[in-house]
């Protein structure tokens, strides 16, 4: 279905445009919610909200501009919405007269180390986890286009980051790094 498809699709209400939507651009949506929210619950309340009212305002897409910057626009308003919600903004405070350089912490062994294990365990995984997650996590390519480019689906390119991250967690708590509680 192509994006022109999708959105005539969306405003007529046909439910398998919106679903189509949501496949193709919440990956990436929910990445812009993670970057405002501290806890993976907040960023997909943010996602699930924000395509709730894409998909309830997409008469007022007026086709001028990018499609997915339209809805990336909507997920971020609903993410500074849930902060302000939450207050989370108000301890924010202008900092003036502050040298930078004073607050700089220059990289330590231990963070080295960090790379060259995360390194290891990617060359440890299977060839699918591995070219999906780097194309995915470190090139920031979407599953369409992960999909399109290695001649598989767009469910198996999700499922292979799935198991790839996955694949992940496990080797580095056996390493002994823990995930941050959120």
């Amino acid at each position: 279905m192509t994006e022109e498809e999708m959105i005539t699709g969306c405003k007529a209400r046909d439910r398998r445009a919106q679903r189509e939507v949501y496949d193709r651009y919440s990956p990436t949506m929910l990445a812009v919610a993670r970057r405002y929210t501290q806890r993976d619950a907040d960023a997909e309340d943010v996602l699930v909200s924000a395509f709730f009212k894409a998909f309830d305002k997409i008469d007022t897409f007026t086709e001028s501009g990018s499609f997915e910057g339209w809805i990336r626009r909507i997920v971020v308003n609903e993410a500074l919405m849930l902060l302000r919600k939450k207050h989370a903004l108000k301890q924010a405070a202008e900092l003036t007269e502050v040298n930078p350089a004073n607050y700089s912490i220059p990289a330590r062994a231990a963070d080295r180390l960090a790379e060259a294990d995360i390194l290891k365990l990617l060359d440890s995984m299977p060839v699918g986890y591995r070219t999906v997650f780097n194309l995915y996590v470190i090139e920031g390519y979407k599953h369409r286009e992960i999909a399109e480019q290695l001649g598989i689906s767009i469910n198996t390119s999700k499922s292979q980051l799935i198991l790839a991250k996955k694949r992940m967690r496990e080797q580095l708590e056996q390493l002994g790094y823990t995930a941050p509680n959120h």
